[in-house]
């Protein structure tokens, strides 16, 4: 910790930056409270669309599995696009999931099994799933670092900052108070001194 002035300017700049702690952590807390809400919920999501893919992924495996002959599904199904939008929780740009497209061949239904028709649509909603609970990680991510770096700035807040200015606070007033005391001690012995003068003067006079 730097050594502080002991003086009236200093003491109204530790005030100041007290007040200004003061201020600010409350809505430090605030945003901290509201991040980890956030991300509580986001867990949630997650964990609901694992379950979801984990279910659809057992139930093509079970009618898939009657099958003997294996498919090329790159053949019928592949990505085109994810559509990504822009959101904002707590401060925090995140990305929104906002849908993806496919290109999607239509199988010739005489040389293919007849459930791959079905089976190109349950991939389809598979793919859908997983891209949109990875970009509910990444915003659980993003909110996860923001939580970390706002945590720091309340520790540093209410753990040194606020404390620190408190005791600057006490040491200039200890300080000053002793220098007033002082002060008028040295006034009333310097006045002591002069009349002390003065009768001396007066009594030789006589």
């Amino acid at each position: 910790m730097a050594k502080v002035k002991l003086t009236k300017n200093a003491l109204k700049a530790e005030r100041d930056s007290l007040k200004r702690y003061q201020r600010y952590l409350p809505t430090l807390l605030l945003k901290k409270q509201q991040l980890q809400m956030e991300m509580r919920t986001l867990q949630a999501k997650v964990m609901a669309k694992r379950e979801e893919e984990d279910a659809l992924r057992k139930s093509i495996a079970g009618w898939i599995g009657l099958y003997a002959e294996p498919i090329e599904w790159d053949k019928y199904i592949s990505v085109k696009e994810v559509r990504e939008g822009e959101g904002n929780i707590a401060g925090v740009e995140i990305p929104l999931f906002d849908g993806v497209d496919f290109n999607v061949a239509i199988p010739d239904f005489f040389t293919t099994p007849a459930w791959l028709d079905e089976g190109i649509r349950s991939l389809q909603g598979l793919i859908s799933l997983r891209l949109e609970r990875r970009v509910l990680e990444k915003q659980y991510e993003l909110l996860s670092n923001e939580l970390r770096s706002t945590s720091q700035r309340v520790n540093l807040f209410e753990k040194v900052k606020i404390p620190e200015a408190k005791e600057n606070i006490r040491t200039i007033n200890i300080f000053l108070s002793d220098q007033q005391i002082s002060g008028v001690a040295r006034s009333k012995l310097a006045k002591g001194k002069a009349n002390a003068r003065i009768l001396a003067q007066e009594g030789a006079a006589a």
